[in-house]
């Protein structure tokens, strides 16, 4: 294309969190190697015989639509194919026509044209410019003339004279006549090439159009047999999504032709027809189509108007009309992103355009699309949508982790604005820097990290949690763009959730006054190295809901400093714990540390790693003692929350009791009198 706007990470699909070990490359490299020299090599030799494979293969992405809409019409498959086949043989027919047309017309102009040129070109040399040009070469000439050594040569002074009685000879070249044979030949041989090229186009299209479901599943037989479901229904998915996209970029592309056309013509360029077709040619070149597009249509406004009006016409006409297609209309149709990144844009440009010259140029974007689509829906070919995607080959929770790990706060902020594009806060924190904190908490306990990596990730956690807390956890505005339906999966997701923790969250105006206090809930860290940075996560969302908060570091409920903890009127207390490694013993002991300190208090304990079976084991909760036990920040939140209604509640029921004692003057409710019993009634 001839932009390509910028990325979003907010494409990227959901992957599980991994840490590999550090790896030693090896000779194991040599095999890719070896294949890929050889693909390259293939490419390049086979490139008379691949060509035409890859423009029918493209041709039948584009075609597939309009053979499924026959096919809805109660067409039969050949017939869908032949008339489909036709249409396009047609609409190519009439291009080279009117292409041939307007070249044999502008080729008649070119000698008026080419004295409107040697006019312009003298009028310059006349003017300022040939001065600038005439004082250059005098410049020029003068340090040539300084640094050169002239050297006498009195013989070559002397005109050379023929000797005495020879006389010059006249020498006449004649061409020999050429046959019938060759006649024909001459004029054939530029036309023939591109006939049998498009002859072997539309046979392997025909081929490939009938054959179509027998091709597909050879092609799940090589890349995903063990899997027959899934396979199938990525790659129909993938050919059905390449067909709307390559049919979108022709119309889109047909149109910026036609808005082209229709501007030369009424800037009065001749064949604006042909300029037409050609700038709609040249924008699947990416980044450089519409600079080279506009190139011709100007050098022939110079040769035709003899002032200059016509040229700066033109040059508006490409300046206004290509930004408006690159970076309106295209964001509106495609997205922000087709998929690509822009150096694997280029670079499949520049090899693409060796390997098969200006048609592989033409072809390098749709065939780099084909493959980054094929490498996410079939997993042997991931490695294509790593090389040539525009998403980032680490998942967002390795990002995130990579990004504190590396002291870079500003670019893990720049990466969760982009995430919270379409995710609320509260699901940010959990499945992404939750999860990226469980990758460093394991690291730290294989003893990976240093106590200087670890400090410098707990300082970049806690200025990442600064610079977000202005944004209110709530599900945003953005709405999915259509990129994602044209090139991701259909369970492909973004990497969090929308909705914010408690989607049907009361005001914080409705919250208890005890609630709003500052230390309502007590955020206590635990053991961990980085057990306080999911606290001051969760400690910031409570917050955003109105509920007044304290950190505690583990330090502050230690045995030898639980005594001195500050807990003020202190309605909660809630633990963070990244990972249990083993016996929670010490999890037990902070427990009954804490119910003797704040022994009203409810106690919620965080274990923010799913997989913990203390999660999931009630006999482990008995052991801990705890009131709640969560799995996520907004399952804590929505305890938290639960809690404060229930404390409303409770303190409504006690006014209204208080409130019918008030109404009995005696202060005390009458009692019911038992009946009298009846004389004769059994015992």
């Amino acid at each position: 294309m001839a932009s390509e706007p910028r990325n979003r990470a907010s494409l990227l699909p959901p992957r599980p969190a991994r840490v590999h070990p550090a790896e030693t490359p090896g000779g194991n490299l040599a095999a890719p190697l070896v294949i890929c020299a050889l693909v390259v090599a293939g490419l390049y030799f086979g490139r008379d015989i691949l060509i035409p494979i890859a423009i029918a293969v493209l041709l039948s992405f584009v075609l597939s639509p309009f053979i499924g809409l026959l096919r809805k019409l109660r067409l039969g498959r050949l017939p869908a194919v032949g008339l489909a086949v036709l249409t396009t043989i047609s609409v190519v027919a009439l291009l080279a026509g009117i292409i041939g047309m307007q070249l044999a017309d502008l080729s008649s102009g070119l000698p008026r044209y080419q004295r409107t040129v040697e006019q312009k070109v003298e009028n310059l040399k006349q003017g300022p410019l040939g001065d600038a040009a005439g004082y250059l070469r005098s410049i020029g000439r003068r340090i040539q003339t300084a640094t050169s050594e002239p050297k006498e040569d009195p013989a070559a002074d002397r005109p050379t004279e023929p000797a005495q009685g020879e006389k010059p000879l006249l020498v006449e070249v004649q061409q020999r006549a050429m046959t019938p044979l060759e006649l024909v030949e001459r004029v054939l041989a530029p036309v023939l090439s591109p006939l049998a090229t498009t002859g072997i186009v539309f046979v392997v299209l025909i081929f490939i159009l009938v054959q179509r479901e027998d091709l597909r599943d050879r092609m799940i037989r090589l890349v995903g047999s063990r899997d027959l479901h899934r396979t199938t229904v990525a790659m129909d998915d993938a050919a059905r999504r390449l067909g709307r996209f390559f049919l979108v970029q022709l119309g889109l592309n047909a149109g910026f032709g036609l808005v082209i056309g229709i501007g030369l013509w009424l800037i009065g360029v001749p064949n604006p027809i042909l300029w037409g077709i050609f700038a709609a040619l040249m924008r699947f070149v990416p980044y450089v189509g519409a600079f080279l597009s506009a190139l011709l249509p100007l050098a022939l406004a110079a040769a035709v108007d003899p002032s200059w009006n016509m040229v700066l016409a033109t040059a508006l006409l490409f300046i206004v009309i290509e930004p408006v297609v690159g970076h309106f209309i295209e964001p509106l149709v495609y997205g922000h992103s087709t998929g690509l990144s822009p150096f694997a844009v280029l670079v499949a440009a520049l090899v693409w355009t060796w390997l098969w010259g200006p048609v592989g140029l033409l072809l390098a974007t749709p065939l780099t699309v084909c493959l980054v689509v094929l490498g996410r829906h079939v997993e042997p070919l991931e490695f294509l949508d790593v090389l040539f995607g525009d998403r980032p080959a680490l998942t967002p929770v390795e990002n995130f982790y990579q990004r504190m790990l590396a002291d870079d706060p500003d670019e893990a902020h720049e990466l969760a604005e982009a995430i919270l594009a379409e995710c609320s806060l509260s699901s940010y924190y959990d499945e992404v820097a939750i999860k990226g904190l469980q990758l460093a908490a394991a690291d730290a306990r294989r003893g990976v990290l240093t106590d200087g990596q670890l400090e410098r990730i707990r300082s970049a956690i806690a200025g990442l949690v600064h610079d977000l807390s202005d944004r209110p956890d709530v599900t945003p505005d953005a709405a999915p763009t259509l990129a994602g339906r044209l090139l991701r999966r259909p369970s492909e997701e973004v990497p969090c959730a929308a909705e914010p923790a408690v989607p049907d969250a009361p005001p914080p105006e409705a919250l208890p006054d005890a609630w709003k206090r500052e230390g309502a809930v007590l955020c206590v860290a635990g053991r961990g190295p980085l057990d306080e940075a999911a606290s001051l996560m969760l400690a910031q969302i409570l917050g955003k809901h109105g509920i007044g908060t304290r950190l505690v570091p583990f330090e502050a409920v230690s045995r030898a400093r639980i005594d001195d903890l500050d807990a003020g009127e202190a309605r909660m207390i809630c633990i963070s714990c990244l990972e249990i490694v083993g016996t929670p013993a010490h999890l037990r002991y902070l427990v009954q540390r804490l119910r003797r300190r704040l022994p009203e208090a409810r106690m919620l304990i965080g274990l923010w790693s799913s997989d913990d079976a203390a999660i999931r084991d009630s006999a482990a909760h008995e052991v801990l003692g705890a009131d709640h036990y969560t799995a996520s920040l907004r399952e804590g939140v929505e305890a938290c929350l639960t809690a404060a209604r229930d404390d409303a509640a409770g303190a409504a029921r006690d006014d209204a009791a208080g409130a019918a004692r008030d109404d009995d003057p005696a202060g005390v409710r009458p009692v019911a009198r038992a009946a009298p019993v009846p004389e004769d009634a059994p015992a």
